[in-house]
């Protein structure tokens, strides 16, 4: 265990847990943030973000870079650290990473969600080797080519916009007839020449060819008919999970494992805050999620300054 005590330690470095991480710092608190991937959470994930206050467009990676570099010039410590423990111990909380212990007097969490996966046949096996989660990271592979697009979200369509730049044809596959995309996303997409549509649609299994992916299955929902679309790649956005199973038996998660907080940020427990995606909320959004992170910091320095 190190021997510090920190007055604040965060543990996810997206939107809300970087900008807790600077309003904190500039509190005057003694800030470590803890990680276990690259800056900036979904975000990095994201090929263009419109809709963030101030930026009228720009990439996630840069956005993310933009958002890590403040914390940095704040004085903000980083590390890298896969959290699987948090005990309260009171005025002091310690929080458990795969390497370390750390001590400190609050707790902001804030690791946000994971994309969700299909459970399809084939799926598992495929990862990685023709199926993935984030075009932005690996659409480059499949320039010229055909890919799929499963879902019907912001993500999904978003996301296949940018690979109808790349790729050849790009085919949407969507369980439901519309999408819950937002309005002017929709619009890009139908007006695409390389986008065509699977509605009423869902996966029944990822095919494999010379040992990567070759295929999928799809059936209509209203028919129950299945056909086989000849793809390349596939990239999933069906939704996202929380990351919160090493929380489970610490603070009140819901049902589907979101973090319960009051309007403060505050869980369950004294000291331990939660923040963004991973909290129980109606919009997840970048711009919600920086949001969340100012109040608990905010409330985090109360906090501290009553302990003492």
């Amino acid at each position: 265990m190190e021997n510090k005590l920190y007055d604040v330690i965060v543990i996810g470095a997206g939107p809300a847990g970087m900008t807790a991480a600077v309003y904190a710092s500039r509190a005057g608190l003694n800030v470590l943030m803890l990680e276990k991937g690259a800056p900036g959470g979904q975000m990095v994930n994201t090929y263009e973000v419109e809709n963030y206050t101030g930026f009228e467009k720009i990439s996630g990676p840069d956005l993310s870079m933009k958002m890590f570099e403040h914390t940095q010039k704040l004085g903000v410590q980083y590390a890298y650290g896969d959290v699987i423990g948090l005990v309260d111990e009171g005025k002091t909380k310690v929080v458990l990473t795969d390497s370390y212990k750390y001590q400190t007097k609050a707790v902001i969490i804030a690791t946000g969600t994971i994309n969700r996966r299909l459970n399809a046949k084939g799926e598992d096996k495929l990862a990685g080797r023709g199926i993935s989660w984030c075009a932005i990271c690996d659409g480059a592979f499949y320039r010229n080519k055909d890919v799929v697009v499963i879902g019907g979200g912001n993500s999904a369509v978003e996301e296949a916009l940018y690979l109808s730049g790349i790729c050849r044809k790009v085919t949407i596959i969507h369980r439901r007839d519309e999408f819950r995309a937002e309005k002017i996303a929709q619009e890009r997409v139908a007006a695409s020449e390389k986008i065509v549509f699977e509605l009423d649609s869902v996966v029944e299994s990822f095919n494999e060819i010379n040992d990567k992916l070759g295929s999928v299955t799809v059936k209509n929902v209203k028919t129950n008919n299945t056909k086989d679309i000849l793809c390349d790649g596939a990239f999933i956005y069906v939704g996202q999970d929380p990351v919160t199973s090493m929380f489970k038996n610490v603070i009140s998660l819901n049902k589907n494992g979101y973090i319960i907080t009051n309007d403060k940020m505050e869980t369950n427990l004294l000291g331990i805050y939660a923040a963004g995606d991973v909290t129980v909320k109606d919009l997840r959004q970048i711009i919600t999620a920086t949001n969340d992170g100012a109040i608990a910091a905010q409330n985090a320095l109360k906090y501290i300054e009553s302990i003492h």
